[in-house]
């Protein structure tokens, strides 16, 4: 594969199976005949994020709602640059993560439907042995909440559509949005609740993925359910246009800038610990001090998730299986860019002999349990603030 080459592909699917085999890195772009665009964003072969097609707006608005209910959508403004990159729809779901409004488990739901989602408009919008695609390196997404198997999308897409084509709904896009056009005909042949339902909610404003999301069921059956109606011509299916974000002037912001700027920079501090209490107690410390906070319960999983999250401080505990907190701590001072980053070693056993091999591996300062919240306060100052990172105590504020 050659980087920023526009190639014809005699099979799309082909080209997908290509980058997971060679452990791509970058961006697959995809384009059809009719101007439509999707872009794959990969990482060692696996998918991290997908984005483009008809309503990406709604797609991200739609995907929230089910998702994460506690969000308002509404209350989000975002700044006009915001957009400026191909993946702002990530990058949101990334600042959310960091301001701790969402979990990452609520993110990995999100880009694994998003993905779906996308294959399934792809495989209905183009003809897979005509279109363009087009790989390039310069656009990698640093710091991926979730890893996608092309393989695994590409064989639940052909599913999906296979069953979508058998029950007659080839030509029906789940992003049309269906209107009432005969209401007096649909009167005559349902109860006047039904009537009042579709009245409200078939009135061109959603499209069917948004109405399923709505009723809580999946978009085929719904669809399924109205393609009597629209034979009859009860119901139109008609194209709506996507719902873009609001966009809020960054000078309106400015007054707000400096009262802001604590939430913004609160530093991220890790745990790893195989323990959940030990994970919790101090995930409820430092969070209500107003910082933010990342747990790894699973030693093998360390090094790749404090990677990718680089936290500014890391609480590591000194006995898990499969792997101890002295190899980790070895293992983080072999990487650059954790040569100075604080590494707390927790331990039950508070013994000389731990202190020294502590030293040795290049542990920073040592803890003994049980969790005491003055003390792990008192080290996340300590050596926060000797690293020139604003510590505050907790305000109240959000």
């Amino acid at each position: 594969m050659t980087n920023s080459e526009t190639i014809e592909s005699h099979n799309l699917l082909n080209e997908f199976k290509t980058c997971t085999q060679f452990q791509y890195n970058g961006k697959l772009s995809v384009k059809n005949s009719k101007g439509l665009q999707w872009a794959f964003y990969y990482r060692l072969g696996r998918i991290v994020w997908a984005t483009g097609g008809t309503h990406p707006f709604r797609r991200w608005r739609r995907q929230m709602a089910q998702h994460c209910p506690d969000i308002d959508l509404e209350k989000i403004r975002c700044r006009s640059e915001d957009f400026a990159i191909d993946y702002w729809d990530y990058n949101l779901l990334d600042i959310l993560y960091k301001r701790q409004k969402i979990q990452r488990e609520q993110i990995h739901a999100i880009v694994e439907n998003t993905i779906a989602e996308i294959f399934f408009d792809l495989a209905q919008e183009v003809d897979f042995s005509a279109v363009t695609y087009n790989l390039s390196q310069d656009v990698v997404l640093d710091m991926p909440m979730s890893f996608t198997s092309a393989d695994m999308s590409i064989k639940m897409m052909q599913d999906s559509w296979a069953i979508w084509s058998q029950v007659g709904l080839a030509n029906i896009s789940p992003n049309s949005s269906p209107v009432l056009r005969r209401p007096e005909h649909l009167q005559k042949i349902v109860s006047p609740s039904v009537y009042k339902n579709f009245a409200n909610l078939i009135n061109g404003k959603y499209t069917l993925r948004e109405l399923s999301v709505k009723m809580k069921q999946n978009v085929m059956p719904v669809t399924r359910s109205l393609l009597p109606y629209i034979l009859k011509g009860i119901i139109e299916l008609i194209e709506v246009p996507d719902l873009p974000l609001q966009v809020t002037d960054a000078s309106n912001n400015n007054s707000r800038q400096t009262k802001n700027q604590v939430n913004r920079i609160a530093p991220l501090i890790a745990c790893v610990d195989d323990s959940p209490l030990v994970c919790k107690m101090l995930e409820d410390i430092i969070t209500a001090n107003g910082l933010r906070f990342t747990k790894v319960q699973d030693a093998i999983q360390a090094l790749p998730v404090l990677i990718q999250e680089k936290p500014d401080l890391i609480f590591l505990d000194l006995i898990m299986p499969v792997a101890s907190g002295y190899e980790i701590c070895t293992q983080l001072r072999r990487i650059p860019a954790f040569a100075h980053t604080p590494v707390i070693i927790l331990t039950g056993n508070d013994g000389l002999l731990d202190r020294v091999r502590a030293k040795v591996v290049g542990s920073t300062d040592f803890i003994s349990k049980p969790i005491v919240a003055d003390r792990v306060m008192g080290v996340i100052r300590k050596y926060l603030v000797a690293q020139n990172r604003l510590v505050v105590e907790n305000t109240g504020e959000s």
